[in-house]
């Protein structure tokens, strides 16, 4: 008998004893009655606990789910029996009746009945419907231990422990209690005298059959599903299997092999298996017909209790002393390979098969492998060698081992195989033509062996290496439990090293050049070299993957089929019924197997995958294919466009005018956006889309939404700047007609309508101020007039000292005839291809129409007047910097990235030095300084994966304007601009380069000095932000040489050490008071980690020791002797202040006397660790961890993607070429 640990468990819980199981018959749920008087169902697919339901007072020895209602049942040693909802999670109803512990409740599969068993030496069945007890049934004279009801017939079998097994009729009790309609005259009659019956005797319940055999107690008893034949389990060790026909039932066999007592036994509910569980702490598997010892698996401390199949599916469960665990006797995932067209498999029957994927036929059996291992263990995986048309296969069976076969051309039948060559081996795969690879795990050795099954070379793998696959051409991926290597076999050595934990299976693309690692919850995708292209979780167990021709692949799930492309995106195809095994996917088909190794096609709709990938790879054609040929939509799908930055592209999906408005918007489509602005007519949608029409200097679409919302004043200023001195006029008599004399003022001002101004004050009563307008623009007799209506004269007036009048300027051109654009209003090239306007779509033509962006040959011939004097600024200029591949970090030839200042066209209209400082350098800060903001930020996210760039502000707009200074010309002239330069003996204009405030040496000096002093003082919110301040100022930075970058890179590494320590101590101090944190012993145990992380980062001596000083005078206040005698032992180890050196010896003094903590935390104090900078907490040793490109801090691999928490610029794990000071 095979005595096995490798147990398949699907799940596990930890709680008190668990004496009842129950499954649910559809859903991944499973009921656990305890012996605490908890009943918890449990998600086991999802690992989670659902509910718990406690009204049982002591344990709770039987449950079970109905088959079909959202109910379930339990009994307990309160001799209660409780039915329950698991819908609305409350008890509905109890009845009443046991006079003792009930050990087993089970519904009828049809009837409204329940059967229990209890202590009182009673079975009785009960009603649900009506809460009746409708019958007892008396015989046994000991506690009867279980009873059941049969799957299809009117019988109940019994247990009890007066050593008997019972079988009792209930065929009289289903036709008292059915309704008279279903019954035959003769049935009516003798149920009408069923009173009259009773008392000769006759019950509803007769004993069948009394089955003796057992010579102490029977715990368990069950019907076989289909056939005749009863399992019973006994304190006396044995497995009994009993058959009956309609007269007499008899004992067939024993199954002997537990050595304490049997608690549970039952059928398999598929194949011809008993399963028993026992206090022995083993479950055992017995073959039924040869009842004989299958398998044995055995726990190491825990009894098992009691023992249940799922009715539908290959799942089992026991419970034990702590807890239940599901598992499955054998894989179901069938061995299966494909080569080009074909997928081999092997059936459940053993046999070989083939399928043609072009003809979707399956094969006649190929070959038959009854011979390979256990009958009762299926091979493992199928590795198949077109040159030689032969197979590999491999079993667990006997500790591992393989068989080399040759496949017949054609199948014939179920034929054995002629020769074959076997030997030992947990894996076995074809690595060339003529040669196999095969891993041992006992002896940890891979060899590779010839097709005459000889050795020709082995090695050994790295340590723990629990499976291999094929690697590529002359190459082994070697699984560990915490990595993957990638084996060259030729030159014996590990070539590549990824580390990835729990990887079960490898699916390599069609093309070779990608690879899916997948393990149980994980995907991670890597190229052929074992590169980490992009990785995903699911929290449902991931089974299956294939590639499809494109490059996505898909993956399933226990019920879903997904994808996910090289960058990570993923999403779902569909749903699944019943768990498929993916082979193969051929455009709208995905070739599986089901469990029960039958090749299935499933229809997919690749639409939204295919889409998505031509949108990474930007294939327009392909993208205008499906808009134009599909029906995708979905919010999914238009929030994607957006995240990925093509709201142009998402207004094609949308019908929702808000959303449509949104996106268009977004993507300045200004048209779209009235349209739909039109259609919902709402004040705010109005005013933003007079904001984003204004900024493109569409100024007829702002004068519409001005209108619509009735603002007059802006309205009227915008006439005023577009120079419309007939609708300002308008405006003026729509002012008056409204009474509104402040807007009257207001255009009469813009109109230079002095009368007006005079008239409307006079209407106000606002003499003195009809007066002075007046005098002020020399109207005599007006005054004159203003005068005699007040009844004043000139001499009884003081006025103030008036100037000349000011009037305004005349218009000179129409301006307001076209509109001013600001922006490249252009539509995008994908907007173009929508409406036909471009042919033959390729990446290839992108850039082209990318740059035509304003039509540059129409606003040179427009505006030809313009550059002659100098007054356009070329929109070439932008596109120049745009154009530049900054990517690579270099500084152009000058022949052909620089133009002659000296000559005629230097640089165009409106060129000017700071224009130069971007061309002549690649370093960011000299972009910042030349005003090009979105050239350094693109340099910035090439060199560091810069990504948020709002911390930078201050300093972009202090480098900035510090590299200036302004001299005021002539009044109503712009000042001159003097540009300031570091580069001040230079006189090439090709090589002058601007003035950077705050350098290396004064941040050094001062600030650095400044952040240490908040360190020592305490006032640790300033000296974060000193620090940072640090981080950007050498972000946005120049030096003058090699070793000052080697100073540079110490200076970001010292302020980052410093951010990350005062972020954790500054995190410490959030969690509360002290009194509120010694409440809490969460908070304390967090506090306690924090003030020890605070020793960590690497800051100066005299700050370490304000830490560890820190640190131990907290956990000596928490009682944590051992680590605040590690604190100690470091402070005195660093030396310095006598007065700290004198506490520390205090400390270690009281410490040695108790060494213990009383609050565990999770500090290891002879571990080498990094604090993670986004959750504070350690990233040990050996750990996967990534990295910000700029400061260097660390982070947990969970924090990929996100902002890094020390700088707030750089995307964490994002590695650029590295920050540039120095060109």
């Amino acid at each position: 008998m095979q005595a096995s640990s490798g147990m398949l468990t699907k799940f596990e819980s930890k709680s008190s004893r668990a004496k009842g199981i129950a499954f649910h018959p559809k859903r991944p749920w499973i009921l656990v009655s305890l012996h605490s008087s908890t009943i918890q169902l449990w998600d086991y697919r999802m690992g989670t606990l659902i509910d718990r339901f406690e009204e049982h007072d002591g344990p709770v020895r039987g449950v079970d789910f109905h088959k079909t209602q959202p109910l379930f049942v339990s009994g307990g040693d309160d001799y209660k029996i409780k039915v329950w909802s698991y819908q609305t999670r409350r008890c509905l109803f109890t009845l009443n009746g046991h006079l003792d512990y009930i050990r087993t409740v089970f519904f009828h599969h049809e009837l409204p009945w329940i059967v229990s068993a209890s202590d009182d030496q009673t079975i009785r069945i009960w009603n649900w419907q009506n809460r009746s007890l409708l019958c007892t049934m008396t015989g046994h004279n000991h506690y009867a231990m279980c009873a059941q009801f049969h799957p299809k017939e009117d019988l109940v079998v019994s247990a009890s422990l007066d050593q008997s097994v019972r079988v009792w009729d209930i065929s009289g009790l289903r036709k008292k209690h059915s309704a008279p309609t279903s019954m035959s005259f003769e049935d009516q009659v003798s149920r009408a005298n069923a009173n009259q019956t009773d008392m000769f005797g006759n019950t509803d319940a007769v004993v069948k059959f009394v089955l003796e055999g057992h010579d102490r107690g029977v715990n368990w008893v069950a019907f076989h599903p289909t056939m005749p034949l009863i399992v019973s389990a006994g304190d006396d060790r044995l497995i009994k299997l009993w058959r009956m026909s309609e007269t007499k039932a008899w004992e067939v066999d024993t199954c002997r092999g537990h050595f304490q007592n049997a608690n549970g036994a039952l059928f398999h509910p598929h194949q011809d298996l008993i399963l028993s569980a026992g206090e022995d702490k083993t479950i055992r598997v017995w073959d039924l017909n040869k009842r004989t010892a299958v398998n044995s698996f055995k726990r190491e401390n825990d009894r098992f209790w009691v023992i249940a199949a799922h009715p539908e599916i290959n799942l089992f469960a026991a419970g034990h002393d702590n807890g239940v665990m599901v598992f499955k006797l054998e894989r179901e995932r069938p061995a299966s390979t494909v080569f080009q067209n074909t997928l081999f498999y092997i059936t459940k029957e053993k046999h070989v098969r083939s399928y043609d994927f072009q003809k979707n036929v399956e094969s006649p059996t190929l070959l038959s492998l009854k011979k390979l291992g256990s009958s009762w263990v299926p091979p493992r995986t199928l590795s198949y060698n077109p040159a030689e048309r032969s197979i590999l296969v491999t079993t667990t069976a006997d500790g591992g081992s393989y068989e080399l076969i040759n496949l017949p051309r054609d199948g014939s039948g179920a034929i054995e195989p002629t020769e074959s060559k076997r030997g030992q081996g947990n894996s076995a795969i074809f690595v060339a033509r003529n040669r196999f690879a095969v891993l041992n795990t006992t002896s940890q050795t891979v060899d590779i062996k010839d097709l005459t099954n000889n050795t020709t070379r082995s090695f050994k793998p790295p340590i723990g290496t629990s499976d291999i696959y094929f690697g590529g051409t002359g190459n082994l991926l070697i699984i560990a439990p915490t990595a993957v290597h990638l084996y060259d076999i030729q030159q014996k050595k590990t070539t590549a090293e990824l580390s990835v934990n729990g990887v079960k299976y490898v699916v390599w693309s069609n093309d070779g050049l990608y690879a899916a690692l997948l393990s149980k919850h994980n995907v991670t995708i890597v190229t052929k070299a074992l590169e980490q292209v992009s990785t995903l979780h699911e929290t449902i167990r991931i089974k299956s993957a294939t590639w499809d021709d494109a490059g996505v692949l898909l993956y399933s799930t226990l019920n879903h089929v997904k994808y996910t492309l090289l960058n990570g995106d993923n999403g779902i195809v569909r749903t699944l019924d019943q768990t498929v095994y993916l082979v193969r996917v051929k455009g709208r088909s995905v070739y599986c197997l089901d469990r029960a190794s039958k090749p299935k096609i499933l229809q997919v709709d690749p639409t939204e995958y295919r889409f998505k990938l031509a949108l990474v790879k930007r294939n327009y054609e392909e993208m205008l294919h499906i808009i134009q040929n599909s029906s995708l939509v979905g919010q999914s799908i238009i929030s994607y466009l957006q995240k990925k930055g093509y709201p142009e592209i998402a207004l094609q999906f949308v019908q929702d005018p808000t959303t449509r408005f949104e996106l268009a918007i977004e993507c300045g489509n200004l048209e779209v956006a009235v349209e739909m602005a039109k259609q919902l007519d709402r004040p705010k949608l109005w005013s933003r889309l007079s904001t984003e029409a204004l900024s493109h200097g569409n100024h007829s679409i702002v004068e519409m939404c001005y209108q619509k919302q009735k603002q007059f004043d802006k309205l009227s200023f915008l006439y005023l700047t577009t120079g419309d001195e007939s609708k300002l006029s308008r405006m003026a008599k729509i002012a008056e007609h409204r009474g509104d004399f402040t807007s009257r003022f207001q255009n009469a001002l813009y109109l230079g309508e002095v009368e007006d101004r005079i008239q409307m004050f006079k209407e106000i009563d606002l003499y003195p101020l009809a007066y002075m307008t007046a005098k002020f623009n020399g109207l005599e007799d007006e005054c004159q007039s203003i005068l005699e209506a007040t009844g004043l004269t000139e001499d009884q007036l003081s006025l103030p000292k008036l100037g000349a009048p000011l009037t305004p300027p005349k218009l000179v051109v129409p301006t307001y005839k076209a509109n001013w654009p600001t922006k490249a209003t252009s539509q995008s090239f994908f907007e173009k291809a929508l409406l036909g306007q471009v042919e033959g779509l390729s990446l290839d033509d992108e850039p082209n129409a990318a740059t035509s962006g304003l039509g540059l040959d129409d606003v040179a011939e427009d505006d030809a007047a313009g550059k002659r004097n100098g007054a356009l600024a070329e929109p070439e200029e932008d596109e120049d910097a745009a154009g530049w591949d900054l990517g690579d970090d270099v500084v152009p030839e000058v022949e052909e990235g620089f133009v002659n200042v000296e000559s005629a066209d230097a640089g165009g209209a409106g060129s000017s030095e700071a224009d130069l400082w971007a061309r002549n350098s690649p370093l960011a800060v000299d972009h910042v300084a030349g005003g090009s903001f979105e050239t350094a930020m693109q340099l910035l996210n090439r060199q560091v994966g810069a990504v948020n760039f709002t911390p930078l502000k201050a300093r972009f707009l202090e480098v900035y304007q510090a590299s200036k200074t302004y001299l005021p010309a002539s009044a109503g002239l712009l000042a001159l601009v003097n540009y300031v330069r570091r580069t001040v003996e230079e006189s090439d204009p090709r090589k002058v380069l601007p003035i950077i405030p705050r350098d290396l040496e004064y941040l050094a000096t001062n600030d650095l000095q400044r952040g240490y002093d908040s360190m020592k003082t305490n006032k640790l919110e300033d000296g974060l932000e000193v620090f940072k301040g640090i981080l950007y100022a050498v972000l946005i930075n120049a030096v003058g040489s090699e070793s000052e970058v080697t100073e540079a890179k110490k200076l970001i590494t010292s302020a980052s050490e410093y951010a990350v320590a005062m972020a954790i101590e500054l995190g410490r101090r959030k969690l509360g008071t002290t009194d509120v944190i010694n409440k809490n012993p969460q908070l304390l145990k967090r506090s306690l980690e924090l003030s020890a992380y605070f020793t960590i980062p690497k800051i100066q001596v005299p700050h370490r020791q304000i830490a560890l000083l820190n640190a131990m005078n907290l956990a000596m206040r928490s009682k944590n002797y051992n680590t605040a005698l590690s604190f100690a032992n470091r402070i005195l180890a660093n030396g310095g202040a006598s007065k700290t050196l004198e506490t520390a010896k205090k400390t270690k003094a009281q410490c040695e006397r108790n060494p213990h903590d009383s609050v565990e935390i999770e500090f290891d104090q002879f571990a080498e660790f990094e604090i993670c900078a986004a959750s504070h907490t350690p990233i040990y040793s050996g750990t996967a961890f990534e990295e910000c490109a700029f400061d260097g801090s660390k982070y947990h691999t969970k924090f990929k993607g996100t902002v890094c928490a020390v700088c707030g610029v750089c995307e964490v794990g994002k590695h650029g070429s590295g920050l540039k000071l120095f060109a």
